[in-house]
């Protein structure tokens, strides 16, 4: 009985692999960082080669840190930072130019003139997603148009797409494996989320060659083994998934109105909507979820809050208010309230449920008596309030009332943002044991395929709960300070 599953989380920063026992704990992780590059503003891309560098160095070094072999691991399981783009040669495997990563900016112009031309309701209708230079389809049309000759080795079937965990998928298996799964198919803004099949329309918009896609399949699935020479022996790979829905499926929000939030730099908060894929009348994406059954898919409302845990980056290194992010806590509990002082963080603008692209942070209601802890704790309080209004948002649009919020990412570590966060929302907030949501959503799905974990019922009988949130706030405090918030946007908001 082999005993022990390997996820393997490539991220926008670093790749991490994280070996698990079948009591969901974590045996040993390695970690490696690689560079980005910023070839002009607001450009992002990735070297492949970096990629794959880094994917191989720490799932060997993870194995050697737990004393295992390959020969050990039931299955893998691949979550992979969403939309990065890349196109490789089908013979070679060799990349016809860098990854472009889901931050780059370089097709907005062009998804302006999408937005222009009226294709924003038929891209929403299919997709479930908005126009925009986030996604992959633009990305590729990019290259294609301006990589010598790929255009026409595209059309002769030479080249190959793929989001990352494609890449690495195909480099894996030496060429074997060209699949993904359909999270990650659903950010590409070519996928049907309806038909669960590639759009013959929208791959006309873009002009993008059928040939060059992958396969598609549910996020828990035997996709084939990676090459026997790599690590000693072959690995089952059996989960691939989209980072975002792997923190949903890890924190086993698997249920219709399950919520997870991620305080990464941002924030991304995702509803399960069960069958459904509600249709969104207040800025949020719909989008499909991790699934073990193509015939029962699982949908989900997505929405993004642009500046997170960066707010307290900005307290520590822009204004000098704290020496480290743990002090911001320290800091906002030494006052009782922000004293009237509310900060809103449109650094580069506002998202949902807003979408004002030209807002810019303010900060209201200071006085003569506002000290630097008043700053500190309005700055904190700002991430809950803003994460409030995606959660009032979901609510709207699916109907289903949020009652217990799940939460993961650097900044969940402060508690004093989460015990306001469940005060502001009215709601139990649960902090998870195991702070690695998303390397452990993919080794679910990993070991769900082979029978490592028999069922979901199964994985929530493992004790999951680090800590749990409840709220404590009288209502009227709370209405006062919503109400207050609002005011705040209203401020910032261009007029």
């Amino acid at each position: 009985m082999k005993k022990f599953v390997l996820a393997l989380d490539q991220g926008t920063t670093s790749t991490r692999a994280i070996v698990f026992n079948k009591k969901g704990e974590i045996v040993s992780k390695a970690q490696q960082e690689f560079k980005q590059i910023y070839p002009r503003p607001g450009w992002v891309e990735h070297s492949p080669q970096d990629i794959m560098g880094s994917t191989v160095a720490v799932i060997g070094e993870a194995l050697v840190r737990a004393g295992i072999t390959a020969a050990d691991v039931a299955s893998m399981g691949i979550t992979n930072q969403r939309e990065t783009t890349l196109v490789w040669d089908k013979k070679t495997g060799k990349p016809v130019y860098n990854a472009i990563v889901w931050q780059c900016r370089r097709t907005a112009d062009y998804c302006e003139k999408l937005k222009r031309g009226g294709f924003s309701e038929m891209i929403y209708n299919k997709t479930g997603l908005v126009p925009d230079a986030y996604f992959s389809a633009t990305k590729i049309k990019w290259i294609l148009d301006n990589v010598e000759g790929a255009r026409t080795r595209a059309q002769r079937g030479e080249l190959l797409f793929g989001t990352v965990d494609t890449f690495i998928l195909w480099q894996l298996s030496k060429g074997k494996i060209f699949a993904t799964d359909y999270t990650n198919a659903s950010r590409t803004m070519l996928f049907n989320i309806h038909t669960l099949s590639w759009d013959k329309e929208l791959l006309r918009l873009f002009d993008i060659p059928k040939s060059m896609l992958p396969k598609v399949y549910p996020s828990s699935h035997r996709y084939g083994e990676t090459d026997a020479g790599l690590f000693g022996s072959s690995v089952n790979v059996c989960g691939v998934v989209g980072d975002q829905q792997a923190a949903l499926f890890g924190q086993l929000c698997t249920g219709e109105g399950d919520v997870k939030n991620t305080y990464g730099t941002g924030c991304f908060l995702l509803m399960n909507t069960g069958s459904k894929a509600v249709k969104s009348r207040n800025g949020l994406v719909t989008t499909l979820g991790a699934t073990t059954s193509a015939k029962n898919p699982q949908y989900v409302l997505e929405g993004s809050v642009f500046v997170g845990g960066a707010v307290v980056q900005w307290l520590r290194d822009e204004l000098k208010l704290i020496s480290s992010a743990d002090e911001s806590e320290t800091q906002a509990l030494s006052v009782e309230d922000s004293g009237g002082v509310y900060i809103v963080p449109a650094f580069t603008g506002l998202g949902a449920p807003y979408w004002d692209a030209n807002a810019r942070g303010t900060i209201t209601g200071i006085t003569r008596g506002t000290t630097r802890q008043h700053i500190v704790r309005a700055a904190l309080e700002s991430i809950a309030y803003e994460v409030c209004e995606l959660v009032t948002a979901m609510q709207m649009d699916s109907k289903i009332n949020v009652s217990h919020l799940a939460v993961d990412g650097g900044a969940s570590k402060n508690g004093f943002l989460l015990q306001f966060q469940a005060d502001i929302l009215g709601c139990t907030v649960v902090r998870p044991r195991v702070a690695e949501t998303t390397a452990l959503g993919a080794a679910y799905l990993a070991g769900l395929c082979t029978g490592f974990w028999e069922s979901i019922d199964e994985l929530k009988k493992i004790e999951t709960a680090d800590k749990i949130y409840s709220p404590h706030m009288p209502e009227l405090t709370r209405f006062e300070l919503l109400n207050g918030w609002k005011k705040a946007v209203d401020r910032t908001l261009e007029k």
